[in-house]
């Protein structure tokens, strides 16, 4: 089985993911900084873009991010164990 984490889709949402939690636990601390908050933002943006971008061609990231009403979409596809993850 392939390792999921050199999916090049899903390598950009990790980085981004990452930023965007450590950017909030700063902000807990600093909740006035404008700069953290402007990093933030961008941090934010490049997640959201990330997860589209995943999304577009591998299907849902998170099963809160399934958008059909008529079929439940998270079961679609081959999971990880059956090549999923490429």
């Amino acid at each position: 089985m392939r390792n999921p984490n050199t999916d090049p889709l899903l390598t950009p949402v990790n980085e981004a993911g990452f930023a965007l939690d450590e950017a909030v636990l700063f902000l807990d601390t600093h909740p006035c900084d404008m700069g953290a908050l402007a990093y933030y933002r961008q941090a934010k943006m490049r997640y959201e873009q990330a997860v589209s971008a995943y999304e577009n061609q591998r299907g849902p990231l998170m099963m809160n991010h399934v958008n059909d009403s008529h079929y439940w979409t998270w079961v679609d596809g081959p999971w990880p164990w059956e090549g999923g993850c490429r």
